[in-house]
């Protein structure tokens, strides 16, 4: 498929298109010249969600966590590990539920941590509870066989 990805920048929120060859190959955005991928993952906001998950070419995992959560803060260097190895194939980003009581509200956040994997801006799949090191990337790419 030689079509380009939508990439969207995760320092200023510009659309780039890049061509599928080229995503890892360090790719920069057109308008601010930030690295468009970075291994780790990108803060979400309410400002910023509807642009970096339903515009991205990408698939998107989103980590809807809180800082007094345990199983969150024991999870966060397995997504972190997890952001390093499937980008870019994948962007991973994570949702603070205490500042974002609304964006939980309206996927149904229940309990955390809850990962959410969007693609083409749609859930494709959810993960209620912790997943250790391995097991995360484990998870994405059974569920994305085509992708990853």
């Amino acid at each position: 498929m030689n079509t380009p990805l939508n990439v969207v920048c995760p320092a200023c929120g510009v659309v780039n298109r890049v061509p599928r060859e080229r995503a890892g190959a360090g790719p920069k955005c057109g308008k601010c010249h930030q690295a468009l991928f970075s291994g780790e993952p990108i803060p979400l906001t309410s400002g910023n969600f509807e642009r970096q998950v339903l515009r991205s070419g990408i698939p998107v995992l989103v980590d809807f966590w809180a800082p007094w959560c345990g199983p969150c803060r024991a999870m966060a260097p397995a997504f972190e590990q997890a952001a390093a190895t499937l980008e870019p194939r994948v962007r991973l980003a994570k949702l603070n539920t205490d500042e974002e009581q609304q964006l939980a509200a309206r996927f149904g956040i229940r309990s955390i941590p809850t990962m959410i994997l969007f693609e083409d801006g749609r859930e494709v799949a959810r993960q209620s509870g912790a997943l250790p090191g391995g097991a995360i990337e484990q998870w994405v790419k059974r569920t994305l066989r085509a992708v990853v």
